[in-house]
């Protein structure tokens, strides 16, 4: 990092050298045309603010304090009973099973145990939950929620094709299947069929998440209708994702969504070296991070924000590249008819800037029966910024969800 005479940082140094590094990214997709300059425009408000954190902070320490939290931070160290499941063209899916735990109750979660199992009478029939994570995230995004139901109730976590533990996609390596939504929708019918053979289910997805669970939907209404028994859709939308202004002004949204698929290609084609510029603007990147993860950044702990970069720096950008296109032309809103009858939870941050609160709102409108929950100051990360709100809400749904699947269990003769 450069210094002045005084000792005091170069603040238009730092903010040259972010600019430098989205240049050099846009020359990389110089085959995109004006592409780059599409995706300067999204960056250009974090390159300020890393800027200005340099004045009162060196790189050095900021390095050193990622390596500490990454070190001493306990999200994500979650673990449960591995599988792996296989999508329809081959790759393997991993997953991993939390069963309920025999072991007595902690003080407190005697009552709430009792609540969500006791009154099926027998564990076969209690509902299993199932977690779906969102584009560029694995199946750890959900560590706050996988520990507040630990032991309570059965749960499987699955990462995406080409997240996490989950190979890349066999078409997309072959080249002969894109991306789609409906892929990820037979990808978790798969998880389901090896994870979840019997019984009920209650499905749980954030955004991409979200839309695989509605894409399942779509494709196997009548699998729907006989196993699942509620469904929390958090932070997503149903359609018309081409129209989000990611908090740009009105020519910065246009060439972003014209633009971003090709330089996100062209991008994608050179992963090595895009792969290290990331590495090499570490401080830009975890503004972006802040800035489109979080409502309220500054009031975000530092290991939580750490975590969720963590995450997203992971996913290669190659696989981003191969994603993004399928968002253009995602469209379910029918398919959540088969959602209507069950117990629902749709929630979402009101500074979501990624699937803004206006497509939950849409969701709700959808499913006029279902809890629709709007947290203030959250952004779209909210289950990371807001975990308490969001896990009572999951837990009050998981109890209508067993009061659904106590409903739907034969009578005794």
């Amino acid at each position: 990092m450069s210094e002045g005479t005084q000792g005091v940082p170069d603040v238009a140094g730092a903010a040259a050298g972010a600019a430098e590094t989205v240049s050099s990214w846009a020359r990389a997709g110089r085959h995109a045309g004006f592409a780059g300059a599409a995706i300067g425009v999204v960056a250009a408000g974090a390159a300020a603010g890393v800027a200005l954190e340099r004045l009162t902070v060196g790189r050095g320490v900021r390095r050193k304090a990622r390596m500490a939290l990454d070190s001493a931070g306990p999200y994500g160290s979650l673990r449960g009973t591995p599988g792996t499941a296989y999508g329809d063209d081959g790759t393997a899916l991993y997953y991993e099973v939390d069963e309920v735990d025999d072991r007595p109750d902690g003080e407190g979660q005697g009552a709430r145990r009792k609540r969500l199992l006791g009154a099926l009478g027998r564990r076969s029939a209690a509902p299993t939950v199932v977690f779906c994570h969102g584009y560029c995230l694995t199946q750890d995004a959900w560590h706050f929620q996988r520990a507040a139901l630990r032991g309570r109730v059965r749960t499987v976590h699955w990462d995406q094709r080409s997240h996490g533990r989950s190979a890349r996609g066999h078409a997309q390596i072959e080249g002969t299947d894109p991306v789609t939504i409906d892929m990820l929708g037979r990808d978790l019918k798969a998880v389901l069929d090896a994870a979840v053979p019997e019984g009920p289910i209650v499905l749980v997805g954030h955004s991409m998440g979200g839309m695989t669970v509605m894409a399942l939907a779509d494709q196997f209404p009548e699998y729907v209708a006989e196993r699942v028994v509620g469904v929390g859709l958090i932070g997503t939308s149903a359609g018309r994702l081409s129209e989000v202004a990611f908090g740009l002004p009105s020519l910065g949204v246009k060439a972003f969504h014209r633009f971003a698929p090709g330089v996100l290609k062209a991008l994608g084609a050179q992963s090595e070296l895009v792969e290290k510029g990331r590495r090499a603007t570490a401080d830009l990147f975890a503004g972006l991070v802040k800035r489109y993860s979080f409502g309220a950044p500054k009031d975000v702990d530092p290991g939580v924000a750490r975590f969720a970069e963590r995450l997203i720096e992971a996913t290669p950008i190659d696989v981003v590249a191969e994603f993004f296109p399928a968002f253009a032309v995602h469209d379910k809103t029918g398919a959540l008819a088969a959602y209507d009858g069950v117990p629902a939870l749709v929630l979402a941050g009101d500074r979501d800037l990624i699937t803004p609160a206006e497509h939950s709102h849409t969701i709700g409108e959808l499913l006029p029966a279902a809890e629709l929950v709007c947290v203030p100051d959250a952004g779209h990360l909210v289950m990371l910024e807001h975990p308490e709100l969001v896990n009572d809400r999951l837990t009050s749904l998981v109890e209508r969800a067993v009061a659904e699947a106590r409903s739907r269990r034969p009578a005794r003769a």
